[in-house]
């Protein structure tokens, strides 16, 4: 079996789930769906038994006490700390070079739910048999709707020995009918952000297409220091990283990008309608977290941290109630709150 380290990339600035979620406790550390927060319950999702490693976390000083206060098994995690944020390709890549250059890294965000947690573990492991022999990765979630708010993946040709493909091409966020198009193919996935590799591998790729990052990514790792189970990067050196997303610096440009299916019951809970779609519905649709009566409702999501709500008559109703703010909007609206004054000035 090979053994796989996940690495767990926490961060955000909390405003598609305001009130909710906020710049000093975004989506990763609530409670949303389920008995733990998305963070612990990414953490939950790859065990020992099942042939994983302890986790690396990667994430900025900010948001040290939330993973170190949620964290089901703070001694044997190493967590590494962003001087500032720099996005996902520096953020791998500092986790890459804490790692023998063999290790099978299994990149997850976390602040994503996953229904399913077996079908997660069946892929993770499929992908760490392409990653041992120099793929690099990607979880093609297997679409169900055609959504405008994702990158997609064209599946191209099938990889031998595997129920894995080559990805023929990345797709930006699609118009609604490229999306439909994309949808009725069965030819494409969308691009859910979750990526397995070896250290090595991806080293090697980021070297050969953004070599800038990859250079003071290891500067600041050289000039680093630990405290205990902490790893601080220098941080004059990471202030020269430039930012950049994994998909734009690496994958979009590697020939060796391939693709896992996944049916797992995936949401990046990226707004308010994805989380009330994630949560258990009544037979009418309506979702309740906290005190809340509905009469004669469709589709309604309540949540509220205290205060009793009640709706009569309402269809396609999102209400969010967190201390004194409360949010009223419709399933097309929630895509905006991160617009909100409140939101960006949190």
């Amino acid at each position: 079996m090979i053994e796989i380290v996940p690495v767990v990339l926490c961060g955000g600035s909390g405003t598609r789930l305001w009130p909710r979620s906020r710049k000093p406790k975004p989506k990763p550390f609530l409670q949303l769906v389920g008995d733990n927060t998305l963070f612990t319950a990414t953490v939950l999702r790859c065990p020992p038994e099942q042939g994983f490693s302890p986790p690396i976390i990667v994430t900025g000083a900010a948001h040290l006490d939330h993973v170190e206060q949620q964290l089901p098994d703070r001694e044997n995690t190493r967590i590494i700390v962003e001087p500032q944020g720099r996005n996902t390709a520096a953020a791998i890549a500092l986790a890459a070079l804490c790692l023998p250059e063999d290790a099978v890294m299994l990149v997850c965000p976390s602040d994503h739910h996953i229904g399913d947690s077996q079908a997660f573990r069946t892929a993770a492991k499929e992908a760490a048999r392409l990653a041992a022999d120099g793929w690099l990765v990607s979880f093609g979630i297997v679409p169900t709707a055609p959504e405008t708010g994702f990158g997609y993946l064209k599946q191209g040709e099938p990889i031998a020995g595997s129920d894995a493909f080559k990805v023929e091409r990345f797709v930006e966020k699609p118009d609604l009918a490229h999306a439909l198009e994309f949808l009725q193919s069965g030819q494409y996935a969308w691009n859910g952000g979750i990526f397995g590799f070896r250290a090595g591998t991806f080293l090697e790729e980021l070297g050969r297409h953004r070599p800038l990052i990859l250079e003071a990514v290891r500067a600041a790792v050289a000039a680093g220091q630990s405290e205990g189970q902490r790893f601080l990067p220098d941080a004059a050196a990471f202030a020269t990283v430039p930012s950049e997303s994994v998909d734009y610096a690496v994958m979009e440009n590697t020939d060796r990008a391939a693709m896992v299916p996944a049916v797992m019951a995936w949401s990046d809970i990226g707004n308010w309608q994805a989380l009330h779609e994630a949560l258990e519905s009544d037979a009418a649709g309506n979702a309740i977290c906290g005190t809340a009566e509905l009469r004669d409702c469709r589709n309604v999501m309540v949540m509220s941290d205290g205060p009793r709500v009640s709706v009569v008559g309402a269809s396609d109703l999102i209400v969010v109630v967190d201390g004194n703010e409360v949010l009223v909007c419709t399933p097309a609206g929630a895509q905006h709150v991160g617009k909100l004054s409140g939101a960006a000035n949190q």
